[in-house]
């Protein structure tokens, strides 16, 4: 439960009726409008071009070849840096060629020392992710009329998934791209699996006769006039292209990913320790679980990593605990180790439902990992990363789908996540105010929250620097109709827990 407690003062000498601030008419003559025009765009790829490879042993190679127009001074600003996510630990990335045509008519190309290799900024602080970076390109001297040509090639190999692979891609269906060319080269030593949407099938597909390198080759080519229009049409986000060589969910989750989720190995000594730390012996299972979800979620910081950022190899629960820092996957590799038992399982979900593709198995189709807490007459789903949600609740956008559970004890791995919460939602608005002799008004308005509310307002308090906890504060008076001006938010944020074993019920802990 939350509560939000803040002061607004509301000086009366300041008040304005709705009648004083009604609009006046305006005695000067309407204007003819012109009807407008769609803005320039910024820039314009004339050529996107992309070449991918895969081997049979899980290894790939893509090479990606771009020249854009740029229009504007806006296009400059876009793409005078440019910069490319891997992890060197299995990827690498190199940018053999920058080439600026000006529109003057001389020529420029982008040297070396222009490329930098840094960690990426989410991980700056956190020593064990620092092979998650980003490749970074500058490029000055560009100008409205300039084109601009590169190739970005990216190889991947020994990922901690191969010799598996899989490959999502949609194509653009906008006028930004001139002409689109997409080829994808797959061996045949190895069973896969292709899903193209009905509207964009290969242009052509080809067998090399090379019996030393064989492949099959599927080629896309779309121009802009030759796409369909669609008029009122929301783009969908599945994508057009899915490969992969994965026979099923299943496989996928007991042949790989059950290596790094899965909770049978042994309790480090340190990890027995801390577990004892956080719950007495003597404490219910569902009262150790809290206890040890509670430490993990907030006291663990989480280092905010796209899901699959690490390859899904999570680290040591000692080297986790140890850092006191972790991406989402070790977040629930620790959170599991403490437990130490099957009651915990990891759950993959996706912000956008799978559909179409549900059927081809991949790694890619997630983007968010949670954990299931199963106990005879008691499940609980919970989102380790947040840090602030309370135990039992998790995001909306993720209640009512189904999860990817990563397990071997079970035949069917998917399961349906409740569409409500374990507990009652419920909001309260108390205000105590007082009306001085000069007509100024002081309250005080204290909100009391239980569900996806209290959630949001966590996440935004939470996310604000303390110092700016008086301007979230100030919004959301403004929302709920309070016009005056916020003089204090400092310390509000508490959570209630009844049967909090160091206070009595109905306390205040603060849990920052």
């Amino acid at each position: 439960m939350l509560y939000l407690l803040f002061l607004c003062l509301a000086p009366g000498s300041r008040a304005q009726s709705p009648a004083s601030q009604a609009a006046q008419p305006s005695d000067k003559p309407a204007e003819a409008t012109l009807p407008s025009q769609p803005p320039a765009l910024p820039a314009q790829i004339e050529l996107l071009e992309t070449r991918i490879r895969f081997e049979a042993n899980g290894d790939s190679r893509k090479e990606v070849h771009t020249r854009v127009h740029i229009q504007n001074e806006l296009g400059v600003r876009q793409f005078a840096h440019i910069g490319f996510n891997y992890n060197r630990s299995f990827e690498q990335i190199e940018i053999p060629f920058v080439h600026i045509t000006h529109a003057t008519g001389g020529t420029a190309d982008i040297l070396p020392s222009a490329i930098t290799d840094q960690p990426n900024p989410a991980v700056a602080d956190a020593p064990a992710y620092q092979d998650v970076r980003v490749k970074s390109l500058r490029i000055l001297g560009l100008a409205p009329g300039d084109t601009l040509e590169y190739r970005v090639i990216t190889t991947v190999s020994h990922h901690p998934l191969a010799p598996d692979f899989w490959l999502e891609h949609s194509f653009n269906h906008t006028d930004i791209v001139t002409q689109e060319l997409f080829e994808l080269e797959v061996p045949p030593s190895r069973k896969v699996r292709l899903y193209t949407a009905p509207a964009t099938p290969a242009t052509t597909m080809d067998e090399s006769d090379d019996q030393s390198n064989p492949s099959v080759t599927y080629r896309w080519t779309r121009s802009s006039g030759s796409r369909p229009q669609h008029t009122g049409e929301v783009a969908s986000s599945e994508p057009e292209l899915v490969v992969t060589t994965f026979e099923s969910w299943r496989q996928l989750c007991k042949s790989h990913l059950i290596e790094f989720f899965g909770t049978g190995m042994a309790t480090p000594p340190e990890i027995e320790a801390k577990a004892s730390a956080l719950a007495p012996s003597t404490a219910t299972p569902q009262a150790r679980i809290e206890a040890i979800y509670d430490f993990v979620s907030q006291k663990i910081k989480t280092i905010d990593l796209p899901l699959g950022a690490t390859g899904f190899h999570t680290r040591n629960a000692v080297e986790i605990l140890s850092s006191g820092y972790a991406s989402p996957e070790d977040k629930f590799a620790l959170f599991a180790s403490l437990v130490h038992s099957p009651v915990s399982v990891a759950g993959f979900v996706s912000t956008e439902r799978i559909k179409d593709t549900a059927e081809f198995a991949r790694p890619s189709a997630f983007d968010h990992l949670l954990a299931m807490i199963s106990l005879p007459g008691f499940v609980r789903w919970l989102d380790l990363s947040i840090g602030v949600a309370p135990f039992g609740m998790i995001p909306s956008q993720f209640r009512g789908q189904h999860a990817l559970l990563i397990q071997s004890t079970t035949e069917e791995p998917w399961h349906s996540i409740p569409r409500t919460l374990p507990f009652a939602a419920a909001q309260k608005v108390n205000v105590a105010a007082s009306l001085s002799s000069d007509g100024a008004l002081t309250a005080k308005v204290q909100y009391t929250m239980r569900g996806d509310n209290e959630l949001l307002l966590r996440l935004a308090f939470h996310q604000s620097p303390r110092e700016k906890w008086k301007d979230v504060a100030q919004l959301l008076s403004l929302s709920d109709g309070f016009r005056g001006k916020i003089i204090s938010a400092s310390g509000i944020l508490s959570i209630v827990i009844p049967s909090c074993a160091k206070c009595a019920g109905g306390s205040m802990c603060v849990p920052y």
